[in-house]
């Protein structure tokens, strides 16, 4: 896709830029090993260092899109949405920044100019079928990103009512994929490939859950809700344990998905997968494998160890409590301390360190760690 660049950039921001690709880098080469005493969780940094990388992200010339707007990601937009508000005391006085507030603006564009703008991704530039699968991965994080806004804020906004209208309109009403949503494929795991229609289908629970004014409750939604329900359950067999950890995490937040014996099965798995050190290799979750052919680590890994922790925590079952202890001895110990990240390995390729997509794994890392260790 053709992208644009933004004309001027003030050396300020530049600098921004390049010291947070440095910091991304160097974080993963200081994760080897964890230090026998770990230290505290150091929020600020973590706050830092997400709002550093959002910047980043919304002038990245590849994340530009139609109308002056910016491509909302999976990798680095939305943990920033999900773990801000839980570090706003990270840093004394803080309130959202430049960047956040630009990102809700470009999503409320594009949800009242929904029929007149662009999909991310078209069928005339990305082949078939592409601009419905661009649709609605957009319709569910337009929803989730506001509620989860709205929520912090206290109140019920115009564009977030519409954001779950479009994203209601999208879900697929017939076959297989009943009650789920288009989602973009392009083998990439683990947020645009065949099985992510999981992925989308627990965010799309998350945005419900975690709506104001008991949305959930909404007997106007309820037959939408019972046939997200029901999708999400399909995935509770014959899927990978990676996918199984998202639909409990959505069991834990929408409710009455799985069974009290499956949410424990599956916590029970996560925690015969738990490496001696206390976190989760990339391997441990999946059976994924790498585009170029080279071995995924078997080394536990900071987005392997977040996703899981994090399920374990909401599932709030009693067997999981000594398992997320430990999770959340790793991830505090690997905390990079220059940086604030959780350094994280790419499912598909073995990244080079300095190039653009090399930190993307670690920005979704570090917010899923702050869920993970906030009060």
């Amino acid at each position: 896709m053709a992208c644009r660049h933004r004309p001027f950039v003030h050396l300020r921001r530049t600098l921004l830029i390049g010291a947070t690709a440095l910091f991304a880098t160097t974080a993963l080469m200081r994760a080897e090993a964890a230090p026998k005493n770990a230290p505290a969780w150091d929020a600020a940094g973590a706050a830092r260092y997400l709002d550093a990388r959002l910047d980043w992200w919304r002038h990245w010339p590849k994340a530009q899109r139609d109308h002056d707007t910016v491509c909302i990601s999976c990798h680095t937009a939305l943990p920033h949405v999900l773990a801000r508000p839980g570090l706003r005391g990270g840093l004394p006085g803080a309130q959202r920044s430049p960047a956040e507030l630009a990102m809700f603006d470009d999503v409320t564009k594009r949800v009242y100019l929904w029929h007149e703008i662009d999909p991310f991704y078209t069928d005339q530039k990305n082949g078939m079928p592409k601009s419905g699968e661009s649709r609605g991965v957009e319709s569910v994080l337009n929803a989730l990103f506001l509620a989860t806004r709205d929520t912090e804020r206290g109140a019920w906004g115009t564009d977030t009512r519409q954001a779950f209208a479009q994203m209601w309109a999208m879900q697929i009403q017939t076959g297989e994929m009943k009650g789920g949503f288009p989602w973009l494929n392009f083998h990439l795991e683990p947020w645009e490939s065949p099985s992510a229609t999981y992925w989308g289908a627990t965010l799309s629970a998350l945005a419900v859950a975690r709506a104001p004014a008991n949305y959930a409750a909404d007997p106007a939604i309820a037959p939408q809700i019972e046939a997200l329900r029901a999708y999400l359950r399909g995935g509770l067999t014959g899927q990978s344990l990676y996918t199984r950890t998202l639909i409990l995490i959505a069991d834990s937040e929408l409710h009455s998905i799985a069974t009290p014996d499956q949410r424990a099965a599956i916590v029970a798995e996560l925690a015969a997968g738990q490496a001696a050190d206390g976190g989760w290799s990339l391997p441990a979750l999946a059976p994924w494998k790498r585009l170029d052919k080279t071995d995924l680590p078997a080394t536990s890994d900071g987005y392997a160890t977040a996703i899981a922790a994090f399920a374990l925590r909401e599932a709030a079952l009693p067997q999981s409590a000594t398992p997320l202890a430990r999770a959340k001895t790793w991830l505090i110990a690997h905390q990079d301390k220059a940086t604030g990240a959780i350094p994280a390995r790419s499912i598909n390729k073995d990244r080079q360190a300095g190039t653009d997509a090399y930190p993307f794994m670690s920005d979704h890392a570090t917010g899923i760690t702050a869920l993970v260790l906030r009060p």
